[in-house]
């Protein structure tokens, strides 16, 4: 359990020490922001592949029973959490977390203007159910609370960073809850068009990872877990 814990320390503060403006803003003048946010991505992952390897080596104590509807949660779920993932990071993002530099918010924020937040959001809620030991809750609602607080923390550096003006602007055409922006009229269906190729992109990497990847990197087959319930 020390592990875990420290692993989740270690995530937390790799994400939480960055927030200060002040810290931020010296290592992307040191290293560029292109780099900067690669190398960040980098450590994100690093550090949550040894969270999720901490938490599987760490002492087992089931709160409920496994069921196969479990497992169709994340199964089914996924494929969206992968695309907020992929197109938030492929798409210029002034408001929020990418890794394309850009004055203009892409079009991914037509949907929302946090999509790698949801992303993890989407992700930690769709794990809790066929993961129901204590270290898991732990975890994926440890993830949850920091995703959540992210909307509000991005959404204040944001309008620091741009000033109320050009914040409102560019916020205009956004919103932080999924298509809201889209079914109030304040964006179009068609601008949702150029993401074409990152929902491609998302489909072939859940695919694989539903195949192979989970099991490779993670350790569970998903497949494989859903059959045994059967």
């Amino acid at each position: 359990m020390i592990e875990f814990y420290l692993a989740l320390a270690a995530f937390l503060g790799a994400h939480l020490i960055p927030a200060s403006r002040g810290l931020r803003a010296h290592l992307i003048a040191l290293m560029g922001r292109t780099v900067y946010m690669t190398a960040y991505s980098v450590l994100s992952l690093v550090l949550l592949g040894w969270l999720i390897t901490a938490a599987q080596r760490a002492e087992t104590v089931w709160l409920w029973d496994p069921a196969p509807w479990q497992w169709h949660v994340p199964l089914v779920t996924m494929p969206v959490a992968t695309f907020f993932l992929v197109a938030g990071l492929m798409t210029a993002n002034p408001l929020s977390i990418s890794i394309r530099n850009g004055c203009k918010p892409g079009p991914v924020t037509a949907i929302t203007r946090h999509p790698v937040l949801w992303a993890f959001l989407i992700w930690a809620m769709a794990h809790i159910p066929p993961n129901g030991t204590g270290v898991a809750l732990l975890l994926f609602g440890a993830m949850i609370l920091f995703s959540l607080l992210g909307f509000v923390l991005l959404d204040l550096k944001a309008y620091k960073r741009l000033g109320p003006k050009r914040w409102r602007e560019l916020s205009a055409g956004t919103s932080i809850l999924p298509f809201a922006a889209l079914l109030s009229g304040r964006v179009r269906w068609r601008s949702l068009c150029p993401l074409a190729l990152p929902a491609l992109i998302a489909l072939a990497l859940y695919v694989w990872f539903v195949l192979q990847g989970h099991a490779l990197l993670i350790g569970p087959d998903p497949l494989a877990g859903l059959k045994a319930l059967r």
